[in-house]
């Protein structure tokens, strides 16, 4: 199992950060891409990414960084995308349901690092929350340009799960798909994403499966959660784990160019 979404180098594992990693090696998890979020932590990711094996990262600024975007910010992913650990641009993308960073912000933003990741011919790592036509408006131009995306941490509904897919854009699928509260509609959705367009991963350490049994004392999200998530991904559409796993770990290769 390849889990495509880490945050690793946030501060709620800086005190147990190899238990963290070793727990999910011994639960099966082989490999990981850790996600850069800001210029620091995209930095912090490929570093710990060259440290810890079977792992990647990426490098680019979430929408809610947006507003610290400036030309030196590009200039300095631009050198971070050149190490042999970072495989796609991003974080990236827009996010209108908090505006931490103004819709303009956000915007130039996203818009930049789609350029950096077309000039790279790099794949993206995309964001999206209520900003769905928006998203996509910005990222159509770009797209012919790119060899491949991912949004990750998909939680839409099958009309939006099936415009990403027409365009040829990869869904990423979180524990949000085991909450009985929240996730009842990516549920239906999850059967109609085809097995080579589908990533599963964590967001660790955010959206702990509600299901667990028995449930962490602490509500921080692991990597070696990931097979929870692969097994009620595959009960829901009906297949094997193992299958499941192998297909996804292909898409990987295929996505991000790496040996698994």
């Amino acid at each position: 199992m390849f889990d495509i979404g880490v945050n690793l180098t946030s501060s709620q594992f800086a005190k147990d950060r190899d238990d963290v990693m070793a727990r999910a090696q011994a639960a099966g998890v082989s490999g990981m891409l850790l996600t850069g979020t800001n210029l620091h932590e995209s930095l912090q990711a490929q570093q710990l990414a060259k440290h810890y094996p079977r792992c990647w990262s990426t490098a680019g600024v979430h929408p809610h960084d947006s507003s610290s975007w400036t030309q030196e910010t590009a200039n300095t992913l631009r050198q971070l995308a050149e190490q042999p650990e970072v495989v796609a641009i991003g974080e990236c993308g827009l996010d209108f349901n908090r505006n931490f960073s103004t819709p303009e912000e956000q915007e130039r933003a996203f818009t930049a690092q789609l350029a950096l990741a077309a000039e790279l011919a790099m794949p993206v790592f995309l964001h999206c929350r209520d900003a769905h036509d928006r998203f996509l408006t910005l990222l159509d131009p770009w797209l012919p340009r790119l060899p491949g995306a991912v949004l990750h941490c998909f939680t839409g509904t099958l009309h939006e799960a099936q415009a990403c897919l027409a365009r040829g854009i990869y869904l990423g699928i979180t524990g949000w798909v085991c909450d009985e509260r929240r996730g009842l509609e990516l549920r239906d959705v999850v059967p109609h994403i085809p097995a080579d367009r589908l990533f599963v991963e964590t967001d660790a350490p955010y959206l702990l499966p509600r299901d667990l049994s028995p449930k962490p004392a602490s509500r921080r999200n692991e990597p070696a959660h990931l097979g929870h998530i692969l097994s009620c991904v595959a009960q829901l559409r009906g297949e094997d784990a193992q299958w499941l796993s192998d297909v996804t770990n292909q898409n990987v290769q295929t996505l991000f160019g790496i040996r698994l």
